[in-house]
């Protein structure tokens, strides 16, 4: 545990570094370290309280240099969706939005080899609309994961933001998403004394690394700027989707196998209490079968299967697609061990 901690600290002294070079990112960094310490739902607690603090500090060095025109549309439209991904934080799992994260992320490879010594591009004109969207996606994402950081720097480069712009103006965004998140997670419980003593050592560790990259920035030319900070979004996406693949395979039993014989291949797909198997036969073609709980079926199915499960031990059901054909039901009736197979 004493190991994990100091990998911590140290991963997040390095994190803002990179968050504050490329413009934001370390919540996803620390995504991966978090989840070896802590439950997925307590880990945005944590990353909160960093991040706050990491905000905070940053606006204290480089106030001067906030976007009042981008912090002014972004931060009413993010407020609200904040407060929806807090609330479905207990009804979906965060898993799946990170493995999304992690494959937008890595999505941003090809701008690692555009052309390089591009002038500076003058400010675009985004729609206001689309200001508004993006506070949206920022603060409902943020609201479910903790972090949103690397996931809209590329919004925040494409709009020509010179790189202290960068950092002020993300700080001052995502401050008030920051406070909202924590008020959230304490009212709902998402949190516990181990992500609270997470919390604060990645706060120390922030604001320590917000005072010291001060002097790192000027010597950084724009195009390594945005180098780094691509470069950054897509390491972040990797390891995001690989130790989030992983989570999702353990914690939802997913499994994998295929078969085959002469005239016969099945491959077989196991996800939670759901089976697909896709089997291709010489005679029949391809079908596709798929489990069927008792409760999704309706009419003479599920008066079928009351009607069976007096007879057997188990009955499990199956729907089969087959090309070309109609759509049939298959029963697999259990009793004293010994399978017996129905048709309708």
């Amino acid at each position: 545990m004493i190991f994990k901690i100091a990998l911590l600290f140290t991963g997040t002294i390095l994190a803002f570094w990179i968050s504050a070079i490329c413009g934001g990112g370390a919540s996803l960094i620390l995504i991966p370290i978090l989840n070896l310490l802590l439950p997925t739902s307590l880990v945005p607690f944590s990353l909160t309280i960093g991040t706050f603090t990491s905000s905070a500090s940053r606006i204290a060095v480089f106030k001067r240099h906030i976007n009042w025109k981008i912090f002014l549309w972004f931060v009413p439209f993010s407020i609200p969706a904040v407060l929806l991904g807090a609330y479905l934080i207990k009804y979906v799992n965060p898993n799946y939005l990170q493995l999304l994260v992690g494959v937008f992320l890595i999505a941003n490879l090809p701008q690692l080899f555009t052309s390089k010594n591009k002038k500076e591009e003058t400010e675009k004109v985004y729609p206001k609309y689309l200001l508004a969207l993006i506070g949206f996606s920022a603060g409902f994402i943020s609201g479910i994961t903790g972090a949103v950081g690397l996931l809209f720097n590329r919004f925040y480069l494409k709009f020509g933001l010179r790189k202290e712009e960068i950092v002020a103006t993300r700080a001052a965004n995502e401050i008030f998403l920051h406070l909202v998140k924590l008020i959230i997670y304490v009212s709902l419980g998402l949190y516990s004394h181990m992500a609270l003593w997470l919390g604060i050592i990645i706060a120390a560790a922030a604001v320590l690394s917000s005072y010291t990259v001060q002097y790192i920035l000027p010597y950084l030319s724009e195009n390594w700027f945005k180098k780094i900070g691509y470069g950054a979004m897509v390491i972040s996406g990797i390891a995001l989707l690989t130790g989030t693949s992983g989570k999702i395979i353990q914690q939802d039993q997913i499994v994998v196998n295929n078969g085959s014989t002469n005239n016969k291949n099945m491959y077989t797909i196991s996800w939670k209490n759901t089976r697909v198997s896709v089997e291709y036969e010489v005679n029949k073609g391809l079908e596709i079968e798929k489990t069927v709980q008792p409760e999704d079926l309706s009419g003479s199915l599920k008066d079928k299967y009351h009607k069976l499960m007096e007879h057997y031990d188990d009955v499990q059901i199956e729907k089969v697609y087959t090309l070309g054909k109609k759509t049939t039901h298959e029963f697999y009736c259990y009793k004293n061990n010994v399978l017996t197979k129905l048709k309708t």
